[in-house]
């Protein structure tokens, strides 16, 4: 059976940036992906200091991870996405780039974007937690 996924915004809400304040799934299978780093096959970490680079990255491990839940951008409900800054700009930066991006679609669902202090490897600069309503 396919998951029957929806998404929306309530009228009392604010609007948002593209992504909705709930998604709702109606059935089937999940896959909760570890949080994807900017880090090449063999574990080194890609684009030191250019957050342009290492979203690049970033979207090249998730989009190789949904592939192996045979699971597209589309089938994401809920993305939380970190970035190792304070500053707004860097945070929007790294939004525009994800959702302009082959896993774009991923953030149409309930998505979070943090500011935080530190990531889990020297130098990392952004990373993606993903959930995924697995079709058919």
């Amino acid at each position: 059976m396919t998951a029957r996924i929806s998404r929306l915004n309530p009228d009392q809400l604010h609007e948002t940036p593209g992504y909705h304040h709930i998604t709702v799934v109606e059935t089937g299978r999940t896959a909760y992906l570890a949080g994807q780093c900017p880090l090449d096959r063999g574990g080194s970490l890609v684009g030191a200091g250019s957050l342009a680079v290492q979203v690049d990255q970033v979207v090249v491990n998730a989009l190789a991870a949904l592939a192996a839940v045979d699971a597209q951008p589309e089938h994401v409900v809920r993305s939380v996405i970190y970035v190792r800054s304070d500053d707004r700009e860097d945070l929007g930066l790294v939004w525009h780039r994800l959702t302009a991006s082959a896993l774009g679609p991923a953030f149409t669902s309930a998505s979070t974007l943090l500011g935080v202090a530190q990531l889990g490897f020297a130098g990392q600069l952004v990373e993606v937690d993903l959930i995924v309503a697995l079709p058919g």
